[in-house]
């Protein structure tokens, strides 16, 4: 199906998957790679992210990566201010995510550096609800079901909560990694194309995850293939958005699904 997102008023046409690149404005997040801290970090990955032909920047102040250490709200929020104020000089025009579970989070990114999409992993919490639908911004809600039959009754609860609310942008997120076993991420990925009965779109991020290098018992420096392979099966299940680390591999990955797609 085709999609269309209001960000700030414009359109933005998911008839064609999406790529969003990955900005982690953290010390520890678990790819060691992604981790952006100083300015110059920040600006060379925000235009490298649009070069490589990414659709959305998506920025994260707090890593949520397992056994990891919490980074409190003010943390996360200097962190985002930083990362924002940068992104906004250096690519004014960029559609922008925000990665974060906290809603005074979400505010202020939006209300102060006009962020145009709330990526929340929390799951979906009422409070994160009412300021999505107060902010009027798109949001992504993941699940931490572990099976996909529990993920669609989640989704199909948590949706109307939100349409209900008056919020009218949806993205779904499967929620790999969250909440999962390895069996189950997988269970999960074979099964993907039974979120489309929700008739919204669906973004998948599985880039580097352990579900990858857990399974090939290596590292997620060494996960490239496997993610790539991942995207692939991803989109040919009708994913309208790939959240990744490594742009350029994904955008690859979208134009040949579609010519696979134009030939079939």
């Amino acid at each position: 199906m085709d999609y269309t997102l209001n960000v700030h008023g414009q359109l933005l046409d998911l008839s064609r998957p999406l790529v969003m690149g990955i900005l982690n404005a953290t010390p520890d997040s678990f790819y060691a790679d992604s981790r952006q801290q100083t300015e110059e970090d920040i600006v060379m990955c925000c235009n490298r992210i649009l070069a490589e032909g990414a659709a959305i920047i998506d920025a994260g102040g707090c890593s949520t990566r397992p056994g990891g250490e919490m980074a409190s709200e003010a943390e996360e929020m200097d962190r985002l201010r930083t990362a924002l104020e940068i992104i906004r000089r250096e690519q004014p025009q960029a559609v922008v995510s925000v990665d974060t579970f906290r809603p005074d989070v979400a505010r202020m990114a939006v209300e102060e550096f006009g962020a145009d999409i709330i990526n929340d992993v929390s799951g979906g919490t009422p409070e994160m609800f009412r300021m999505v639908t107060r902010l009027r911004v798109p949001y992504i809600l993941m699940s931490i079901q572990p099976t996909m039959r529990e993920m669609l009754l989640s989704f199909a609860e948590k949706t109307q909560q939100l349409r209900d609310m008056g919020a009218n942008d949806i993205i779904l997120d499967p929620g790999f990694g969250f909440g999962k076993t390895l069996e189950q991420n997988y269970e999960i990925m074979n099964e993907l194309e039974k979120l489309q009965m929700m008739e919204l779109p669906v973004l998948v991020g599985i880039s580097r995850k352990s579900m990858i290098y857990r399974f090939f018992d290596y590292t997620p420096n060494e996960a490239l293939n496997g993610t790539t392979a991942l995207n692939t099966i991803a989109l040919m299940k009708g994913a309208s958005i790939l959240r990744v680390h490594d742009v350029k591999e994904a955008v690859e990955c979208v134009r040949i699904v579609r010519q696979l797609n134009c030939k079939m």
